[in-house]
């Protein structure tokens, strides 16, 4: 039977667990459910946390705020964040391989041709593709979306099961709840023109995204037909537990 597919999305406030660095015990934790799913489930990552990664080695003698600074952060923490990522999955038996991609990518047929079939190899061949935007060049992911919209490109170009995207909140939550200052997940949503009426316009303290960016991915993903589900990453076993539904998180069908 074919395994389904997921691709999880992986934002800095995961990665960090909500600090100035990035938790080895969070990718660890990642890492171990994909090995116990490794039987019924392939898994394709967007792993933002470039920069996260890079302060915890280097303090640039620049504005950090300044975009080119960034990109500086970015190109220094991206071989530190994959050495992390290498690290932890191979003491669990898995492999991972390191796909740098740009919003530009998704635009090009042949571009689009290329990125299908080289990830395709290596899931089939047992490789856990860790992608990227590829920063150096471009700013998308530092300006606006925190690889949500990218995640959501690549999902619908491979043709996956399920998108997850791991936040710190337990999904979407009703803002007649957040207004009374006692958060209640949004279990399920079929139209997004309800989703869009319950949500602020927050964002995170890492990343660059925010709620209205997983709504635009969700659409994206929604078109194509794909299952989004909005989990909050920040708790242990958050994947296994989701697919079990014993936590409280969004599915957006």
């Amino acid at each position: 039977m074919a395994k389904k597919r997921i691709l999880l999305k992986l934002g800095s406030n995961t990665l960090t667990k909500e600090t100035n660095h990035i938790s080895r015990g969070k990718i660890e934790d990642i890492g171990m459910q994909i090995a116990a799913l490794n039987d019924e489930y392939e898994f394709i990552i967007v792993s933002s946390g470039a920069i996260a990664a890079a302060k915890q080695f280097v303090k640039l003698d620049n504005n950090d705020k300044d975009v080119f600074v960034k990109q500086a952060l970015a190109s220094i923490g991206q071989p530190h964040l994959m050495r992390i990522y290498n690290e932890n999955f191979k003491d669990l038996g898995l492999n991972t391989s390191q796909c740098l991609l740009s919003y530009s990518d998704f635009e090009k047929e042949q571009t689009r041709k290329n990125i299908v079939n080289t990830i395709n190899v290596l899931v089939k061949n047992n490789y856990i593709p860790i992608i990227n935007e590829n920063d150096t060049v471009a700013t998308d992911e530092i300006k606006f979306g925190d690889n949500d919209k990218l995640a959501a490109l690549a999902a619908v170009l491979l043709k996956v099961d399920i998108l997850i995207i791991a936040t710190n909140t337990d999904g979407f939550y009703t803002k007649e709840s957040m207004e009374k200052g006692t958060p209640e997940t949004i279990q399920s949503v079929k139209e997004l023109k309800d989703l869009e009426k319950e949500i602020g316009d927050s964002k995170s303290s890492h990343g660059t995204g925010g709620m209205q960016s997983k709504i635009e991915a969700v659409a994206i993903a929604k078109e194509a037909n794909i299952e989004t589900w909005i989990v909050n990453g920040l708790k242990d076993n958050f994947i296994l537990n989701a697919l079990k539904n014993e936590i409280a998180f969004t599915k957006i069908v």
